[in-house]
């Protein structure tokens, strides 16, 4: 087991010090950050520091690269994350509304999410669509057509009324 090479200057060394007293009022990820610089700057090997902080040595010697390529600041930092592309644009979204708002294809009574995600993908408006995606999309839209109480109707398809025009009422067991 080779040690990764750490050199800290003087300034990081105290401040990490410094950090490394008030462990209890930091998260756990940081006091781990904190530690494993200076037990690597103290020549001990990355495996060795990831056993005794209960951690990876993967994430040990990433932390003393970074160290050594940005500095103290990206060491104890997070690195970034980029957001994932969006899976449907608006007009696809659009698209997506727009099918459901419709009657459901012959034989189905009703729209269900499966039903949405596969017929998204067989009429164009998507090449992939999960379940999950098409969901959430028609939540956004304040639309749950799996729940008949919110599927919009056609005329035919009203729900039945008493002869003067009310509700009916409800079916008693």
């Amino acid at each position: 087991m080779r040690p990764v090479p750490l050199k800290l200057s003087a300034a990081d060394r105290r401040e990490l010090e410094k950090q490394g007293k008030c462990g209890a009022q930091m998260a756990a990820r940081d006091w781990r950050r904190v530690r494993s610089l200076l037990l690597l700057a103290e020549g001990v090997p990355a495996r060795v520091v990831a056993k005794m902080l209960g951690t990876h040595s993967r994430e040990v010697r990433r932390l003393g690269h970074r160290y050594r390529a940005d500095g103290l600041a990206a060491a104890l930092g997070d690195d970034p994350r980029p957001k994932p592309e969006p899976l449907l644009d608006s007009t696809q979204q659009a698209a997506l509304v727009a099918m459901v708002c419709g009657p459901p294809p012959a034989g189905r009574a009703r729209w269900t999410v499966r039903l949405v995600a596969e017929q998204a993908v067989q009429r164009g408006i998507s090449a992939r669509l999960g379940r999950e995606t098409a969901r959430v999309t028609l939540a956004e839209h304040g639309l749950k057509p799996w729940r008949e109480k919110n599927v919009v109707r056609t005329r035919g398809h009203r729900r039945v009324r008493r002869a003067d025009g009310g509700r009916a009422p409800a079916v008693r067991p």
